[in-house]
């Protein structure tokens, strides 16, 4: 695909994507959160597509419950001794600027090097709330990766990690990896995750998946275990918040997927359901 009649580029766009929904929120009376860097970190790219991706545009409800949820996890866990929050595969999220957070809190975000070059171009002249530093890496390197784990472990002995938007893209091979990756760094205590069941796997695939894998951002991970996947690898659920449940809390939910509630209980299966977990280290 070329530049002039592509949507998706890159796996990288998806953070374009996203950024475009927080913006959408952030102009909401009634706004779950306000983020007001994210109309220029979507930059005209974000919005088109949004708006011309097949069902781009359809599950702004899901984006805004993933980011309240992502929000209200981390928050607790400052709020609860976290000196240090690893955001993997960060994108063009703002929370170190946008979130009331202490300022002696130590955020490091790590993503792709393009992201993080553009996105240090946009919020060049912006302060954040807190020390933040950011770190270029592909994290499907693992020897790279475990590198970088074990420095971070040494800054502080209650970290929390965060990773959305993250493991939809990888397979359940490297979710696994990187799940015992970090289970073996001893001060890394949380993890934040975003997840998908099989059947929600199999819709996203079949809509916006399509031109998604053709830029080299396929939609690959959605475990029949739901959150207990984890459980092998070094992490136990602690807290699973469903998405559809909690956009109908706000009222952002569509009229339409209404009769998908409640969720069901126990395994997904192939229920429709997307979610916010917290994992605690085993």
């Amino acid at each position: 695909m070329t530049e002039s009649n592509s949507t998706v580029r890159n796996v990288s766009d998806t953070a374009r994507w996203v950024a475009y929904f927080r913006a959408r929120e952030t102009e909401r009376p009634d706004a779950l959160f306000r983020d007001p860097y994210a109309e220029r970190l979507a930059g005209e790219h974000g919005f088109h597509i949004a708006n011309t991706l097949p069902d781009g545009n359809k599950h702004e409800w899901a984006w805004v419950a993933r980011t309240y949820l992502f929000d209200h996890f981390l928050a607790r866990e400052i709020q609860q001794g976290s000196t240090l929050v690893v955001n993997l595969a960060a994108g063009l999220d703002a929370r170190p600027y946008r979130m009331q957070v202490p300022a002696n809190l130590q955020w490091v975000e790590v993503d792709l090097p393009e992201i993080i070059a553009y996105k240090e171009e946009i919020l060049a002249n912006e302060k954040p709330n807190c020390r933040l530093e950011r770190i270029s890496l592909d994290l499907s390197d693992g020897p790279s990766r475990r590198k970088l784990f074990e420095d971070l472990n040494q800054r502080a002995s209650k970290i929390v990690v965060a990773s959305e938007g993250l493991l939809i893209y990888f397979s359940a091979e490297e979710v696994a990896s990187l799940a015992r990756d970090l289970a073996g760094s001893s001060h890394f205590q949380n993890w934040v995750v975003d997840l998908a069941s099989p059947g929600q796997l199999k819709l996203m695939q079949r809509s916006t998946g399509k031109q998604l894998s053709e830029a080299g951002a396929a939609f690959k991970f959605g475990p029949a275990e739901g959150a207990n996947f984890f459980k092998p690898h070094g992490w136990e659920p602690s807290d699973v918040q469903g998405m559809l449940k909690t956009a109908a809390q706000f009222k952002r939910a569509p009229v339409e997927l209404l009769s998908l509630l409640p969720e069901p209980k126990g395994l997904p299966g192939n229920y429709p359901w997307t979610g916010v977990c917290l994992l605690r280290k085993a």
